[in-house]
């Protein structure tokens, strides 16, 4: 009981802080940029094409956030979700080191493990899933994390070979 509880407290912060950020990016909630500014953002990281990476990564955040909190279909929510801090680290964080005070990666790597730890350990007794009866084998579990991390790494790599394309057809 005691365990379902914290993966309950882990979901709900974990989910509801990712649901925050993309609901910033999709709506403009809580000073944040909307679609149009989050957009601009992307293209300013340098995220080809920016009309398709912008909306995919705030609705990662919005939707899979929501997921996650609410342990429905916890594995796949949580595997976009560590998959969306990757990119985070790689495209934005990473250069700034570790510490958050400097812009670095400590905060999306925080959030990234905790989803990837309830992916590993499951969503608990108090979640969707576990009320109507959905349960994912480990193997899945971690399948779907590596399918996640691979997405990322694509992600990441993904507009370098475009820019470097377009560089090189020039």
């Amino acid at each position: 009981m005691a365990t379902d509880i914290g993966l309950l407290v882990l979901r709900l912060a974990i989910g509801l802080i990712f649901a925050a950020h993309g609901a910033q990016k999709v709506f403009g909630w809580w000073s944040g940029p909307g679609m149009t500014g989050w957009r601009a953002a992307m293209e300013g990281m340098k995220m080809r094409p920016a009309g398709f990476w912008a909306p995919v990564s705030a609705l990662t955040e919005l939707v899979g956030g929501l997921l996650l909190a609410i342990g429905f279909l916890t594995p796949i929510a949580a595997a976009l979700l560590v998959g969306q801090a990757v990119v985070i680290i790689a495209s934005v964080h990473w250069q700034k080191g570790f510490f958050n005070q400097q812009g670095g990666y400590e905060y999306p790597l925080t959030l990234g493990a905790a989803a990837l730890a309830v992916a590993l350990i499951g969503a608990g007794a108090y979640s969707v899933d576990a009320a109507i009866g959905i349960d994912y084998p480990f193997e899945v579990r971690l399948g779907l994390i590596v399918i996640g991390v691979l997405g990322a790494i694509i992600a990441v790599a993904m507009p370098r070979v475009v820019e470097s394309e377009s560089r090189t057809a020039g």
